[in-house]
């Protein structure tokens, strides 16, 4: 047992030795200033304020849309960015014009709701129908055939709230695909809880799919207050009755670009760190949480380490286009660069709000972990706690490279207790953010940033594993 301990006391002593030889007392020395300067800084706070501002909501193919592609463009040219270039994505475009809804019977109140994603229209007075209440998309599913036929279907399940917003992933099976199943059953409308911890009376929007083959039917969330409502009528027994009218449409395939803005390496200016969030945002509100904070955070984060030094890779920031109607901008950008994702060192996205991040955690190869830990060290003082599990999912614009394990994704875990209350609805906007909590986010970001492009040892990503 004591030639366990002292090996095990030797191993631990040569993974400290590791992560600290990664780095000299003088690039430690210029973590610790960057991360002050992050820390008191409002370059952050006012690139999202000029966003929210002066641009407002970013609805992939709008006229504001694309004003945020020459604001990106300016601002990273402005902030002194080595390179500024676009890259195109295309998307199924689309626009939401009117909504409204009524309770009809037993009797007539107000409906808080908004279409979803790429939802069709109802004809120009609406659909009035009976209301079939479903706890879960699973229940509708299990429902039999024509059982919803005339009617309206509606699910009324409830989203959980959590420090990283787990309840997400359940709640919104049923805003991907409830309308194709309740339009299989014979519904002519769907309607849902909205994928929300709110008690406010906005209804939450977000994007939803359609299926070949299954009649397309008119597809909207209710805000939590009218939810409970209509559950309590039901409940009662009684037949409940609503008008829906969205109007809406689908116009064919946009166009949008990514933006992005690259501070060159000294050595290996090929490999770069990729920092991030999306430049578009839903239409109901300005996108300051989602995902304005994202974009300002880390454009500024880039900016403070450039004024600190040059590391040997590059530092590149990418703004993705269309996350919100299917992260198009992400798939597109990881066609252009599929044959070069070898070059990137290190990969994190800011897209869960502003609040702080209370951990860090890799998704890297077993030998790039000395690197890792050193980087956790520098961020403690930001009260950023060392996740060592090693299986970081990254932000959504992400997703395409962790699906091809090519890339070593970083996730700077954010605290989402709120986040979902303001989440793709109109009250995201810029009264939201607290600028200190922002600073705390972009200061994390710089130094993680920086080391990842500044470590001895290329931070590689994990194997691919064998089938």
């Amino acid at each position: 047992m004591k030639k366990i301990i002292t090996g095990l006391l030797l191993a631990g002593s040569f993974l400290a030795n590791a992560s600290e030889s990664e780095f000299t007392t003088k690039q430690l020395q210029q973590v610790a200033e960057l991360r002050t300067n992050a820390s008191n800084s409002e370059l952050s706070y006012q690139l999202l304020e000029s966003l929210t501002t002066e641009i407002g909501p970013r609805l992939p193919g709008t006229e504001n849309d694309k004003k945020a592609v020459a604001w990106a463009q300016a601002k990273f040219k402005q902030l002194g960015f080595d390179k500024v270039w676009l890259e195109e994505a295309t998307f199924p475009e689309w626009r939401r014009f009117s909504e409204s809804g009524k309770i009809l019977t037993p009797s007539e109140q107000p409906l808080h709701l908004t279409a979803l994603g790429h939802s069709v229209s109802t004809p120009k007075d609406g659909i009035t129908a009976d209301v079939v209440l479903f706890e879960t998309l699973d229940e509708l599913i299990a429902a039999p055939a024509n059982r919803l036929k005339g009617k309206i279907a509606y699910i009324n399940y409830r989203m959980n709230r959590h420090i990283d917003g787990n309840g997400y992933g359940p709640a919104v099976r049923a805003r991907s695909t409830g309308s194709v199943e309740a339009a299989k059953k014979g519904a002519i409308g769907y309607m849902m809880r909205s994928v929300s911890t709110a008690h406010h009376r906005f209804a939450h929007t977000g994007g939803s799919h359609y299926q070949e083959g299954v009649t397309k039917i008119p597809n909207v969330t209710i805000a939590n207050p009218d939810a409970d409502q209509l559950a309590r009528l039901v409940a009662l027994g009684k037949n409940v009755t609503v008008n829906i009218n969205v109007q809406t449409e689908d116009r064919g395939q946009g166009t949008g670009y990514n933006v992005i803005g690259q501070f060159n390496g000294t050595q290996n200016p090929e490999q770069y760190v990729l920092i991030g969030g999306h430049l578009d945002s839903w239409d109901l509100g300005t996108g300051a949480l989602d995902d304005g904070a994202g974009v300002a955070l880390t454009m500024a984060a880039a900016k403070h380490i450039s004024e600190i030094k040059r590391p040997k890779r590059s530092i590149r920031v990418v703004l993705f286009a269309a996350e919100e109607l299917g992260l198009w901008g992400a798939k597109a950008y990881f066609k252009q660069h599929v044959n070069e994702l070898d070059k990137i060192v290190a990969a994190a996205e800011s897209d869960f709000g502003a609040d702080v991040v209370y951990g860090f955690e890799s998704n890297v190869s077993a030998a790039s972990l000395p690197v890792v830990r050193a980087i956790a060290k520098q961020l403690a003082p930001l009260n950023v706690e060392y996740i060592g599990k090693n299986n970081a999912n990254g932000g959504p614009d992400l997703i395409p490279f962790k699906q091809a394990t090519s890339a070593p994704i970083f996730e700077l875990h954010q605290d989402g207790t709120d986040y979902f209350d303001y989440h793709h609805t109109a009250d995201d906007t810029l009264d939201k953010i607290d600028p200190a909590k922002l600073k705390q986010n972009t200061a994390a970001y710089a130094v993680f940033a920086l080391m990842a492009a500044d470590a001895k040892t290329t931070i590689k990503a994990k194997p691919v594993a064998s089938k």
